[in-house]
């Protein structure tokens, strides 16, 4: 029985965390061209900020909820060892974000914030995606082009790029791995 629940535990903490919700993706990509948007037209930067937090918080419950379904539907713990990997590694960048966002907030380097969010979402996702399917940590690196981009390009470039990111590019990535990967 020791040697069962040994071989076990070892083919847990090897697989991959498969979770990654392709529907969802699709679901937060559209909650972010809205809030593009929405953000666009605000005449003021507090507003701006306060549209992207509150689709970030939408984002993050949309990703739960939808991950948490998968998973059940895969029978698989959400916090099995892959998951838990996968959690690790995405959390220290989104931390990183939102202290960040505080202090360029404060600051007045408003027109930081597209590419540092992108960036560091990206470096989250690549980091988890090491404990995932392929196209996971592909999908991480094109973020991080994107935030490459809206750092090193005009700040015009913000918020489109936030909307080809966060909207664009979970759209892509989110048809892609609900067809290959299931939901």
């Amino acid at each position: 029985m020791d040697s069962l629940h040994y071989i076990r535990r070892t083919m847990e903490r090897a697989g991959s965390f498969t979770a990654v919700p392709g529907a969802g993706g699709v679901l937060m990509g559209a909650t972010a061209i809205a809030a593009a948007w929405l953000a666009a037209s605000q005449p003021v930067a507090a507003r701006w900020l306060a549209v992207w937090v509150g689709e970030a918080i939408l984002a993050l419950l949309i990703g739960m909820v939808s991950a948490a379904r998968k998973s059940a539907r895969a029978q698989m713990p959400l916090l099995s060892a892959p998951g838990r990997k996968f959690i690790g590694a995405f959390v220290p960048s989104m931390a990183a974000g939102a202290l960040l966002t505080l202090v360029l907030f404060r600051a007045g380097a408003v027109a930081a914030l597209p590419g540092v969010w992108l960036l560091l979402y990206g470096a989250g996702v690549v980091s988890g995606g090491a404990a995932s399917v392929k196209i996971v940590p592909l999908m991480g690196a094109c973020f991080m082009a994107m935030g490459a981009f809206a750092l090193l390009g005009p700040e015009s470039w913000g918020n489109p790029l936030l909307a080809a990111g966060f909207g664009g590019l979970h759209i892509l990535f989110g048809v892609t791995i609900t067809v290959k990967y299931g939901g």
